[in-house]
């Protein structure tokens, strides 16, 4: 269990916003970075189908893609570029077989609203008109999936007092489970270093409250640090 993959039991809300982004998020584009106009805030996650795994095994190189440092100089050509081998006389390099307990045949309701940067905090409107009318035919800039792009994901959108299906009837505590992997207060992208954040998550008659980022119970990094 310590080297191989299992899902959490739900999705986490840093997959649930990958969706809403794959749907609608922008900003101002220079280069290589972007200011963004917004961040999606979870609120909610609630369960439509009871949670089910199935074992997938799957190819992968041992090997590690190379930093954005050492990308930069084979593009340059100062450093000689070095390939991920897929097969190789050396244990620690090569193709490898590894098991993932993944969920299947999922199905979710996920509630979210937009928080809308300082600079862009009069656009809230604009953007929330935006995100319904791509929603509500289908639209989206890439294909939004659950967490890894092997598992695609597709959408409806639903409005709050629409009649609905109930969560799943179960209750289960997770514990600690991942928030989101990016700093989402930040005011411009690039390519950042990761921001790892949890919180202690528990489902309730198939529901999951999530709490705000800004919130005391999302265990952050420490300013400046890891």
């Amino acid at each position: 269990m310590k080297v191989e993959r299992f899902s959490y039991p739900v999705i986490t809300p840093s997959a649930a916003r990958g969706i809403f982004d794959a749907i609608y998020w922008e900003g101002l584009r220079d280069g290589q970075t972007m200011q963004p106009y917004f961040h999606w805030q979870i609120e909610r996650i609630e369960v439509l189908e009871m949670p089910r795994y199935i074992a997938l095994r799957r190819n992968e190189v041992k090997g590690i893609v190379p930093g954005k440092t050492i990308l930069n100089k084979w593009i340059k050509g100062t450093e000689k570029p070095e390939p991920l081998w897929a097969d190789s006389d050396d244990a620690t390099t090569g193709r490898t077989q590894r098991q993932t307990m993944a969920l299947k045949n999922v199905r979710y309701r996920l509630t979210a609203h937009i928080i809308p940067k300082p600079k862009f905090g009069g656009q809230i409107i604009k953007f929330d008109e935006m995100f319904e009318r791509r929603a509500k035919h289908g639209k989206c800039f890439q294909q939004p999936f659950f967490g890894c792009s092997e598992f695609p994901a597709f959408f409806e959108y639903v409005q709050l007092n629409d009649a609905h299906k109930q969560p799943a009837p179960f209750d289960q505590h997770i514990g600690w489970m991942l928030y989101d992997v990016f700093d989402l207060r930040r005011e411009v992208v690039r390519d950042d270093r990761p921001f790892i954040s949890l919180f202690d998550a528990t489902v309730v008659n198939g529901v999951v409250e999530v709490p705000a980022f800004e919130s005391e119970k999302v265990r952050k990094p420490k300013e400046g640090g890891d």
